[in-house]
């Protein structure tokens, strides 16, 4: 039987490696560090994935129990997208691989009955070490069980390709090869979950590629200090953190069309786009009550691979995924100050009409306050789901008594999504001030 099945293992590797030169390449730079990476071109998200009412379960290793590219995403999805009203829980597990998961995905993560589920595999997977056939099909035939188990389950699949490294980790004993060579093995991986995902018929996250470029221009803007893949070569900090969380959300379909704010000061009046009511404008100030509002990250160094807002300029995060707009008609020739909350900004009239950016232009703002809470409120829940699967479904409570473990653990947890609820109160009363310079 073993010999039956290494058999088979490699069969499933020659056939994939046999594709590899008809596929369509990713587009890269002229990049001498990008030469030898040959990743496929990623499929396009076909629409927006989420449904109102979804219960969404962030799968990964110990990346997503760092529980900070998911503490992004359910942010995210609290604040800017609340009509959606999608719940979601974390289900990282520390070293873990795809098959790991497959092992422990009915008892920890289906018993919750989620609709859809993103999943981030295959740094551990890859084992630390230059690519084997062997390694890539026993990664293949878990992902795709991962992928057929969900879907027998009903949930929807968003399946995530592994991040990249920054050095070889020494503290991973059998690591072996370069700092390349472990990155192509991450690669090849990331192209086996493309094939995966166009068998199945499920959505795609593409973690790797844009960590793989943006890490690229990072040592070119703060140099070679600069580790996007976190500081140990593995675990990302919070910049490598907004890449990952900027794939999945992008991966799940959202647009990033938080709202647009439109102005005529000839007419003296203003409106807003769903989830944006204008109040009133008188004296160049623009009354708004909204309930949706960007996704805020104070001030931080953007030279920094753990600052928030360092990795979403290098993810291009507020034009893809985070587009308050405000536009004003007629806008003075010699442009204007549009203040919104403490700090005001000049602005050219051609900006102002073309539409000008607030969440990225005022990192702190009126909206700051509610986002805090509740982006506290996610971290305590988060924290607790951690503890909840791996210390009690997984110690001897859930040992002794699985589903009265289960019973008593959920009580806290309602506790917690009643918190993140009443953190979440909308809707946010601001003022945003026009006065021609």
């Amino acid at each position: 039987m073993r010999g039956m099945n290494r058999a088979v293992l490699s069969l499933l590797a020659l056939a994939c490696a046999g594709s590899v030169s008809a596929r369509e390449l990713q587009p890269k730079p002229a990049e001498s560090a990008l030469a030898r990476y040959e990743g496929w071109l990623a499929p396009a998200p076909k629409g927006l994935v989420l449904k109102k009412g979804d219960r969404l379960a962030i799968v990964g290793d110990s990346i997503t129990e760092q529980k900070m590219y998911s503490r992004i995403m359910e942010t995210y999805l609290a604040v800017c997208r609340p009509d959606l009203q999608v719940a979601c829980r974390q289900y990282g597990w520390s070293g873990e691989q795809a098959s790991g998961f497959l092992n422990r995905m009915k008892n920890d993560c289906l018993r919750f009955q989620p609709t859809v589920a993103t999943t981030c595999y295959g740094m551990n997977d890859h084992r630390y070490v230059p690519y084997e056939d062997e390694i890539g099909a026993t990664y293949r035939q878990n992902q795709t069980a991962v992928v057929k188990t969900f879907k027998e389950a009903g949930v929807r699949v968003v399946l995530g390709s592994p991040g990249t490294i920054a050095t070889v980790p020494g503290w991973v004993k059998s690591a072996k090869g370069t700092w390349e060579d472990l990155n192509n093995s991450l690669c090849r991986l990331r192209n086996i979950d493309i094939e995966i995902a166009e068998a199945e018929g499920v959505g795609f996250a593409d973690v790797y590629w844009p960590m793989l470029t943006a890490a690229v221009e990072a040592k070119k803007k703060f140099g070679d200090g600069y580790h996007l893949s976190g500081g140990d070569g593995v675990h990302p900090g919070w910049a490598g953190q907004v890449i990952m969380a900027s794939a999945f959300l992008s991966g799940l379909g959202l647009d990033g069309d938080i709202g647009t704010l439109t102005v005529d000061l000839a007419a003296g009046k203003g409106e807003g786009s769903e989830g944006h009511t204008v109040t009133g404008f008188t004296n160049g100030e623009l009354h708004v009550t909204s309930t949706r509002i960007p996704f805020c990250a104070e001030p931080g160094d953007l030279a920094s691979d753990n600052s928030v807002r360092s990795g979403m300029a290098l993810a291009g995060f507020w034009e893809k995924l985070n587009r308050f707009v405000l536009k004003v008609k007629n806008a003075p020739a010699g442009g204007a100050k549009v203040t919104w909350g403490a700090e005001g900004k000049d602005f050219t009239k051609d900006q102002l009409e073309k539409g000008v950016n607030l969440a990225e232009h005022f990192a702190v703002n009126p909206c700051s306050a509610l986002f805090d809470k509740v982006s506290a409120a996610v971290e305590a829940k988060q924290k607790y789901e951690t503890r909840q699967i791996k210390e009690i479904f997984h110690g001897p409570e859930g040992s002794a008594d699985p589903e009265g473990a289960a019973a008593v653990t959920e009580k806290v947890h309602v506790k917690l999504v009643a918190a993140l609820a009443k953190a979440l109160k909308f809707p946010v009363e601001h003022v945003i001030k026009i006065e021609a310079k």
